[in-house]
């Protein structure tokens, strides 16, 4: 069971409150990530101890529970020095544990849907240039002194997620048998991305070229089952050198701090959509579960918005 600094009173409570069963739930059936599980179970169980510090009966609590509560929940969050951001998911993931017990009939879930969720700061996502993906794509922003081999390998790794719009531990997952091919043909990859959501992602043959590319230099054997990109002692490439890679091409390229691998995804989903790309295809190319998720992408590139406007809408062509 996942759980954080929890009081004695609050474990013993947890049977009756149906945690456990909450968290099984969010596993089997929403399949939720296990860094939001890890955060879910934290902030209920913050919840569920500041609970038990006003009523010792806890699910007497919950089935009495007064929006009010949840707001003095939220303001002690703000004076411990939490962000917006963690208050609101701190509030998603209660909502979360009440519509589940209110299944069960064990609480209602309509106060916290009562509070208000704390208004966020605008963070749009900022790809970086398409240029500046290309050169990194190609390994023109490597360290000079870098074995070529491992030149190669970093091509690859951001030709996937610029190419392809893969995370970079959907790309760093990839074994030798699944990495593109053009020997193979290799049309499409299926991905298993956050909560292990499958998609179908096609591969451009500037991708599978790139890496037959780092598969024909790389020093180590590449058996099937195993992770097709490698670190330089022949283990597994860990995300870190992909950061610290990043961070060489920005000094190279003269980019901002903003251009981090994954704003190589940013790109590839702003930069499809400046071409005329459908938000729905892209939100199927990117795994979102939720259309609004890529729905952000249009206020960073306005243009294709305008453009499909002035196409389509008749008064848009009576006007111009």
């Amino acid at each position: 069971m996942i759980m954080t600094r929890a009081s004695t009173s609050v474990l013993e409570a947890l049977p009756a409150c149906r945690f456990a069963d909450w968290l099984g739930h969010l596993r089997a059936e929403r399949r939720l990530a296990n860094a939001t599980l890890q955060a879910y179970s934290t902030d209920v169980s913050a919840f569920l101890r500041f609970l038990s510090d006003r009523d010792s009966d806890i699910m007497s609590a919950l089935a009495s529970l007064r929006p009010a509560t949840l707001r003095r929940f939220l303001a002690e969050r703000v004076e411990e020095g939490a962000s917006a951001r963690t208050r609101a998911r701190n509030l998603a993931a209660i909502r979360s544990y009440l519509t589940f017990l209110e299944r069960e009939g064990l609480a209602q879930a309509a106060p916290a849907r009562a509070v208000k969720t704390p208004k966020l700061p605008d963070r749009l996502p900022r790809p970086v240039d398409p240029d500046a993906a290309l050169r990194m794509a190609r390994g023109e922003a490597d360290d000079l002194e870098a074995e070529p081999w491992i030149v190669a390998r970093n091509a690859a790794v951001f030709a996937l997620m610029y190419g392809a719009g893969l995370r970079v531990s959907e790309a760093l997952s990839l074994t030798a048998q699944d990495a593109p091919s053009v020997a193979r043909e290799t049309r499409s990859l299926q991905i298993t991305g956050k909560g292990g959501k499958t998609r179908v992602v096609p591969v451009l043959p500037a991708i599978s070229e790139a890496c037959d590319a780092y598969a024909k230099l790389v020093p180590f054997s590449l058996q099937a089952d195993e992770p097709f990109f490698r670190g330089a002692r022949g283990g597994p490439l860990d995300q870190r050198i992909v950061r610290r890679v990043t961070e060489t091409a920005r000094g190279r390229l003269g980019l901002p701090s903003s251009a981090t691998p994954h704003a190589l995804r940013h790109a590839f989903a702003t930069h499809l959509l400046a071409n005329g790309g459908d938000l729905r295809t892209i939100q199927d190319l990117l795994g979102h579960a939720s259309l609004s998720t890529t729905q952000v992408y249009t206020r960073v590139d306005g243009s294709a918005l305008m453009a499909s406007y002035r196409q389509a809408h008749p008064r848009a062509r009576v006007e111009d």
